[in-house]
């Protein structure tokens, strides 16, 4: 029984938008992330940091998530930049049950218990956002539901997942950072980074913090084992 994570999937059952035109890195990704994907269990759990579907509503991703249904493991899902598709926690179990979903699940203004620890996170914020008239209403809500994720651990360890990265060689969110610090989070996990950026990722301790990068491309379509019980 291990936890697994892994962002920025990408898929496009249905809506033609194959990540594939961005080259030999993205080549036949589908059919990688199903061969890795069915070496999971269901004792397995799966987080996924984000950018999961090109879908722009729920319907239009179901065959996305029918696809991720197929493997017996949970699978918890962080809103990324390109999740369209996304919508309230209410909103999203009943298409679940309509669709007949039993392993999919948001992680959102919440967190969940995988063993000792306590698995949190939420989207974050990124320097591309900068220029948007509303990125201090955005950002301070990003930083609620952060602290709000983090609170509910209550005293067990933390381990964090973000869709934007807090930071990379040249780039750092402080105020993500500080909350991190604050928590005492012990791992934070992050995607969005793709092709040559993924040279200015940050591997490594941090403060308090240990941070990977998890985007899938940089993965090799392989979902990252986290921890094991």
């Amino acid at each position: 029984m291990a936890l697994y994570a892994m962002g920025d999937l990408h898929l496009s059952l249905n809506s033609n938008k194959s990540m594939e035109v961005f080259g030999p890195a993205w080549e036949n990704y589908t059919e990688r992330i199903r061969a890795s994907l069915s070496q999971l269990t269901a004792e397995d759990v799966l987080v996924l940091a984000g950018d999961t579907s090109w879908g722009m509503s729920l319907e239009e991703s179901a065959e996305d998530f029918r696809f991720l249904e197929q493997f017996p493991c949970k699978k918890y899902l962080i809103k990324g930049n390109h999740d369209y598709w996304w919508s309230t926690a209410a909103k999203f179990r009943q298409f679940c049950e309509k669709q007949g979903f039993t392993t999919l699940e948001l992680l959102h203004n919440n967190c969940f218990f995988y063993g000792d620890y306590a698995v949190c996170g939420t989207r974050g914020w990124f320097l591309e956002e900068e220029q948007k008239p509303h990125n201090a209403k955005v950002l301070n809500r990003e930083l609620m539901r952060l602290e709000t994720s983090l609170k509910a651990a209550g005293e067990k360890p933390i381990l964090c997942f973000l869709h934007y990265p807090p930071l990379y060689q040249g780039y750092e969110c402080p105020e993500i950072l500080k909350l991190l610090d604050r928590y005492n989070v012990e791992r934070c996990c992050y995607g969005h980074l793709h092709g040559p950026v993924i040279r200015r990722r940050i591997e490594g301790t941090c403060g308090k913090t240990a941070f990977s990068l998890i985007s899938a491309d940089y993965l090799g379509f392989v979902p990252k084992k986290i921890c094991e019980i």
